[in-house]
């Protein structure tokens, strides 16, 4: 088996624990006045689709604007507040 087929079975089979674990998490979810839905997950799915691609598989040493990842040199802090209005 190659990498390429070892990398489809690992996500299928994380696919489908995923939606057990969904599918537990909906059933006990303890606030009963709002309940958990499939949009509470869609970013997980995303980033479990996003496995599918091997540049976006983990230990990746860039992140998505090309830059090093701060354990592999890059920027410790970025600043994400914007400027405010003079």
């Amino acid at each position: 088996m190659d990498n390429e087929d070892t990398r489809r079975q690992f996500i299928s089979d994380l696919w489908q624990r995923f939606e057990q674990l969904q599918a537990w998490a909906e059933e006990n979810w303890p606030d009963k006045e709002h309940p958990l839905s499939s949009a509470d997950f869609v970013e997980s799915r995303k980033e479990i689709l996003g496995l599918r691609n091997p540049s976006q598989a983990p230990g990746k040493a860039l992140n998505a604007k090309g830059e090093p990842e701060p354990e592999q040199g890059g920027a410790q802090y970025e600043n994400m507040n914007p400027t405010p209005w003079p």
